[in-house]
């Protein structure tokens, strides 16, 4: 007789992905054990067998979210286009299937004790991408593509700043062309640094 557990055609990438789409869709305190079986079609058990825990689980669906979702500023533009790019792409792909904006932005912000360790997993995600923005902002210095006075830190946080507003604006219903609006505001105050060109 096979021992009872995982089922024969358990696949754990597809059921990975289908976690992330729940905790995507409803954050991690709302992504119930529940949700999660529904979703990947395995008992509780199961779960646990295969990801250790729910906060195992969410830190290996953040991880999956950053390799196929994530992106970050373009090395081959010069600093002002790789802004708008960044931003316009951002407006896109938070507002398109499925459309709930950037996980790691808004998926877990204030929460208990018990979900302090999948907050600490999205908090390492934000301060890793402000850290590259800190480190575009100073190569972007060192060329020229910004005077020498430029305060790098709140550049780089400001940039932070409007992608996860424009992630919350994206879970409150806006579409592309609401957050276009943020894109042309952000080219036109970046237009002080020199020309930019239209998003590619």
């Amino acid at each position: 007789m096979r021992k009872a557990g995982r089922p024969r055609t358990f696949d754990p990438d597809e059921a990975l992905h289908r976690a992330l789409m729940v905790f995507w869709e409803r954050g991690y305190e709302g992504a119930s054990m529940t949700a999660l079986q529904e979703a990947t079609g395995l008992t509780a058990p199961q779960l646990y067998r295969a990801f250790e825990s729910k906060e195992r689980l969410f830190e290996r669906a953040v991880r999956l979210y950053q390799d196929e979702y994530g992106f970050g500023l373009r090395p081959d533009l010069p600093l002002t286009e790789a802004v708008i790019e960044y931003l316009d792409r951002a407006a896109r792909e938070y507002t398109t299937e499925p459309g709930l904006g950037c996980l790691v932005s808004t998926g877990l912000l204030a929460t208990g004790q018990d979900a302090e360790a999948a907050a600490a997993t999205c908090r390492a995600e934000r301060d890793q991408a402000l850290t590259g923005l800190r480190q575009r902002m100073t190569e972007a210095v060192t060329k020229g593509e910004l005077p020498e006075t430029a305060d790098v830190a709140g550049l780089s946080r400001t940039v932070g700043a409007l992608i996860q507003g424009m992630s919350v604006q994206a879970r409150d219903g806006a579409g592309y062309e609401d957050l276009a609006h943020i894109v042309t505001a952000v080219r036109t105050l970046l237009a002080a640094f020199g020309p930019v060109s239209e998003a590619r």
